[in-house]
């Protein structure tokens, strides 16, 4: 390393080195993130030698283990389980569809995240005129128990007295009592705001509270308002469960469902609404169920893909480009151990189709480092000396590394924006690469050759 004589110099060479410090430090940081057993290894062992010593307060010296905190794996690498569900969407407007759909969505996510399941998949799929739900449960080991988990999410609404028995077959009515037949209304669960446990202060039996949101409680308001001394039945999951008489105009959106609870069916009835009641009935089409072995294969040979393809491209850098190959391999590893940590933060499902992203993703921050090496190169070749031709050769290169990455972040937004699953997961993790690889092939490989390379 030559350092200049100026002042100048030698300031620019201490900010460089200051830069390269917490660059490792960050890089070191990320690394024991991804692999955190390569710190607890360490640890373990220094602790048990720390203990070996003549001390008494040597034996209460424990050095900690790092941050262990999981990769989160998709279906098709952790295995699992993946559900199609056909919605019943008969009795909904067919402008509003597409958005009582999207609020099915969002309820079989709570649905499944309150049971356990880790980053679930959960879309919605129209095929022709019928609707259907698909939903992949990573890592799950009793699919039954997940089935039967967003299977048992009741469907809740209320309805109003209709016409007489003689017609309540052609009307799609319901008889209760073989008294008087009740039809839908358009109050569901989709308006359910929140639901509460009560108590009679008469009877002491206990009720649920219903709260509704502003849509729902004008919707309720409308319904009592014009059932004044009729009944209004409220049904779950297409089971009548109490039919009282409104005795006034409700509002403000509280209702309350009362009937012949147990205090253990009253509270799984208030988890059940609170967890999402759903806005149509659902019915499972499909299963498949994915086993974990499987994917654990795949991972294993994808990651071994990986590293084979590290180690031919750091062969490749270091043989035709030597010591500006050395450091362009160093940058990479620091780019990988970068871009894992991002992984595991936030989280990113890992996914095949998210591995080959994150490949992808490598080949072109291995681009950017030999767009500036030939530009360097060719600043040498003009009679520029090493470090006149590494800032010569960043600037040149640097307009067709902008170009070229910005163009693939447009395309995976575009890929992340308005396409599902797989595609998706390929994108976000192309996505992440790229803005990492401009940050390693401008900042850190840069860095490295001020510091380095001999003027």
């Amino acid at each position: 390393m030559v350092v200049g004589s100026n002042p100048t110099g030698r300031t620019m060479n201490k900010k460089n080195i200051s830069l390269f410090i917490v660059i490792l430090s960050i890089a070191a940081l990320a690394a024991f993130y991804d692999y955190p057993m390569g710190w607890d290894r360490g640890a373990d062992y220094l602790t048990g030698k720390i203990h070996q010593a003549p001390f008494a307060w040597a034996q209460k010296v424990a050095i900690p283990h790092f941050l262990n905190k999981p990769y989160v794996l998709g279906l098709d690498v952790a295995g699992g389980a993946h559900l199609v569900y056909k919605a019943d969407v008969s009795k909904v407007p067919s402008g509003d569809q597409a958005s009582t759909m999207s609020g099915l969505q969002n309820v079989i996510e709570r649905r499944v995240n309150i049971f356990g399941v880790s980053e679930p998949r959960v879309e919605t799929q129209k095929v022709g005129d019928s609707w259907r739900l698909v939903v992949e449960l990573a890592g799950v080991k009793d699919v039954g128990a997940a089935i039967a988990a967003i299977g048992s999410t009741p469907y809740l609404e209320f309805r109003e007295e209709g016409v007489e028995p003689s017609t309540v077959s052609a009307s799609g009515t319901v008889e209760i009592n073989g008294t008087q037949g009740f039809k839908a209304t358009n109050l569901t669960g989709k308006y359910l705001s929140r639901a509460s446990l009560d108590f009679d202060k008469t009877t002491f039996q206990p009720t649920v509270q219903l709260q509704f949101n502003n849509e729902g409680a004008k919707l309720f308001e409308d319904i009592t308002a014009r059932n004044v001394k009729k009944r209004v039945a409220i049904a779950i999951d297409g089971v009548i469960i109490s039919a009282p008489v409104v005795n006034e105009k409700i509002v403000g959106g509280q209702a309350v469902i009362s009937g012949n609870f147990s205090l253990d069916e009253a509270k799984k009835l208030v988890a059940n609404l609170n967890a999402g009641a759903l806005p149509v009935p659902i019915d499972l089409i499909s299963q498949q169920t994915v086993g974990a072995s499987l994917g654990e294969s795949a991972l294993r040979h994808s990651v071994k893909a990986g590293f084979i393809g590290l180690i031919v491209v750091f062969l490749f850098m270091v043989l035709y480009y030597r010591s500006l190959g050395f450091f362009a391999s160093l940058a990479l590893l620091i780019y990988t151990a970068l871009v894992l940590a991002i992984f595991k933060t936030i989280p990113v499902t890992i996914t095949l189709a998210g591995v080959a992203g994150f490949v992808l993703s490598i080949g072109m921050a291995v681009d950017a480092n030999i767009l500036i090496f030939e530009r360097v190169k060719e600043e040498r070749k003009r009679g520029k000396g090493g470090k006149q031709a590494i800032e010569e050769g960043f600037l040149r290169a640097w307009t067709s590394i902008r170009d070229s990455n910005v163009s693939t972040i447009i395309t995976s937004l575009v890929l992340y924006t308005f396409t599902t699953s797989i595609v998706q997961g390929f994108a976000l993790t192309l996505l992440i690469g790229v803005l990492i690889s401009m940050f390693t092939a401008i900042t850190v490989t840069r860095t490295m050759l001020r510091i380095f390379l001999k003027a």
